[in-house]
């Protein structure tokens, strides 16, 4: 018989990026006592990895718990990025309810809606919390206007119409009903937790069964599952059997050896856990995302949804330019395969296939983010490794068709840029579906394009707008071929000897484009040292000195001023790289090189 458990709430966190939602679980784990009053806590302390802390996005979903009058709510802080929407769909099926958080200035954004409309389509209650009321130019009535223009264009039910709205600064530590109340704390929060997220239910009696959203891995114990207990009771050293819905010949006897709950930010070993509580699993090797465990006399799998596509591939292939091995402690096709399949136990949206060449694995992934998120990762641990640019994955409908994945793009500029951003994207086979005015005097595109038409266009958006631009996007399927796009107008500038690059050098070959290095650093024959102003890539020496003559004069030599060179980040390399290029990654340099390095070599592929 179902019952329900008063004693805990399982909440989700949802929000576009940087809205504020890893701040706010900041804020719930102090005001419950997580931490002594003299702890010293870090700042988004959910945010764990360093790139995260970095960039400030949360890449991987988080799982903590706060005690609020006796009841337990298990908190699931998750990232608002399209490239990690594969975090988020697994992570709904362990919730009850959800926690969306909005800008009070920026309001309901694209990304808002993706996340918004799994958890409508699950039938979850929804808790709007209006964040950064305390910013100047809040605006939060009008806010909640939009937040509820969305869940009607989301199809959502009067219940979830009725949803309860909270005003907050995660920041200041404060939420209030109406804005008219008095500032304290975040209790009103907590209150509105406890009524109107249901409590979860199941049966106690019942045999166990536990669906697993998520995979955590630990190298001295493997692979961890993470999942809500539907029914049944679950303890540490039980028998089970291991079923999934897509697989239905999967059945695998399997003991767990160590079960934890989480308290605060810790995994506590627990003895056995009940229905409804969020528990972590340890023991069984293979254990992966969407698999059940159920006791062995009902081995029933709970359905779930299949976690969505790659959509856009890279090679990654041992380094083999002159300079290999010398800055990396990782570098031969061994430590490469390694450490990628590692990366499979806890990335479910990534995929590694191996070539008939040994040195060069295939790796799919959700987007570029997702892709350049792995590659500066492994660079960090010492990796090196070249990559090549990023293409699309392609399939064919039952007519033998091509078929290309779509991106919806929501973009905000102001309005002197709109004209550019249109004839932009329009050469990349890009079609402009609506037009408005967005908050702040913006104004708002809505674009439908390929993919691969955004593959190296956010550098050159953020150069049309001069930073003003904001640019986000979403995958919407796939659609007929839509044709061939032109990536680069410009060609390269190409080293044409190994040495060290030298000012005289490097002073006439900047008259010819865009440097990426200074003087004094180690070049090889092959690289990409810059950007040529015209369209086919040319060969510069930029090794070569002076040659001494017995005139002497003194200023001839000061007056050589170079320009500073422009240093590519990451993403800018990923972005500008061609197709017969790569993209060399150590722990201290990227370097753009050709794929044939020898310029005769070089000239027949071309032809």
């Amino acid at each position: 018989m179902k019952t329900k458990r008063e004693d805990v709430r399982n909440i989700a966190i949802i929000a576009h990026v940087d809205h504020g939602k890893t701040t706010l679980v900041d804020e719930l784990l102090k005001q419950s006592g997580v931490f002594r009053e003299n702890q010293e806590v870090a700042e988004r302390v959910m945010d764990s990895n360093d790139i995260e802390r970095e960039r400030g996005i949360t890449i991987l979903s988080k799982n903590t718990a706060v005690y609020y009058k006796g009841t337990k709510i298990n908190i699931i802080d998750t990232p608002g990025h399209a490239d990690f929407g594969g975090e988020v769909e697994r992570v709904l099926k362990m919730v009850n309810g959800v926690i969306l958080v909005v800008d009070a200035f920026e309001g309901a954004m694209p990304q808002t809606k993706f996340v918004l409309r799994k958890a409508l389509e699950l039938d979850l209650p929804v808790i709007v919390c209006i964040n950064k009321i305390d910013r100047p130019e809040a605006r939060p009535e009008e806010v909640i206007d939009e937040v509820l223009e969305l869940l009607m264009d989301l199809d959502a039910s009067d219940d979830q119409l009725d949803c309860p709205f909270i005003y907050a600064s995660a920041k200041s530590g404060i939420a209030v009903l109406d804005l008219t109340d008095e500032e304290k704390d975040m209790q009103p929060l907590f209150e509105t937790i406890l009524d109107y997220i249901p409590a979860p239910e199941g049966d106690p009696e019942a045999p166990t069964q536990m669906l697993i959203s998520t995979i955590d891995y630990n190298e001295y114990v493997g692979r961890i599952g993470v999942g809500k207990v539907d029914n049944g009771t679950i303890a540490a050293n039980q028998d089970l059997i291991m079923v999934n819905h897509h697989e239905p010949d999967k059945q695998k006897k399997v003991k767990i050896s160590k079960l934890y709950e989480f308290d605060g930010l810790n995994k506590v070993e627990v003895k056995e856990a009940s229905i409804g509580s969020i528990v972590a699993i340890s023991g069984i090797a293979d254990i992966s995302i969407g698999d059940t465990l159920c006791s062995p006399e009902d081995p029933t799998p709970i359905p779930f949804q299949k976690i969505s596509e790659p959509t856009i591939a890279m090679q990654f292939i041992v380094n083999d330019s002159p300079f290999a091995g010398q800055e990396g402690k990782y570098v031969t096709s061994r430590h490469l395969r390694d450490r990628l399949f590692r990366e499979l136990n806890t990335d479910v949206s990534l995929r590694v296939e191996e070539s008939e060449n040994t040195d060069s694995f295939r790796v799919s992934g959700r987007g570029e983010l997702h892709l350049s998120v792995l590659i500066e990762n492994m660079r960090r641990e010492g990796y090196e490794f070249a990559v090549s640019k990023a293409e699309v994955l392609y399939k064919k409908d039952e007519n033998g068709k091509l078929l290309e994945p779509m991106e919806v793009a929501y973009i905000d500029v102001p309005e002197e840029f709109t004209g550019t951003v249109i004839d932009k994207l329009s050469q990349r086979k890009g079609e402009l579906q609506n037009m408005g005015t967005a908050s702040g005097g913006y104004t708002r595109l809505e674009f439908k394009i390929p993919s691969r038409g955004l593959i190296g266009y956010r550098g050159e958006f953020l150069t049309d707008t001069k930073g003003n631009g904001i640019m986000n996007t979403a995958f919407d399927g796939y659609a007929p071929y839509k044709g061939d796009i032109q990536y680069r107008k410009q060609g390269s500038l190409i080293a044409f000897e190994t040495g060290e690059s030298v000012t005289y050098g490097l002073y006439s070959a900047q008259e010819r484009g865009i440097l990426f290095i200074g003087a004094g650093e180690k070049v090889y024959s092959g690289m990409v040292i810059g950007q040529n102003a015209k369209t086919d890539d040319i060969e510069v020496n930029v090794c070569k000195t002076k040659h001494l003559t017995n005139t002497r004069s003194s200023s001839a030599d000061d007056a050589l001023r170079l320009s500073p060179p422009k240093i590519l980040s990451l993403e800018e390399a990923l972005d500008f790289i061609d197709t017969d290029e790569l993209l060399e990654v150590t722990p201290e340099n990227l370097r753009i090189r050709k794929k044939i390095l020898d310029p005769k070599m070089r000239k027949r592929g071309n032809r």
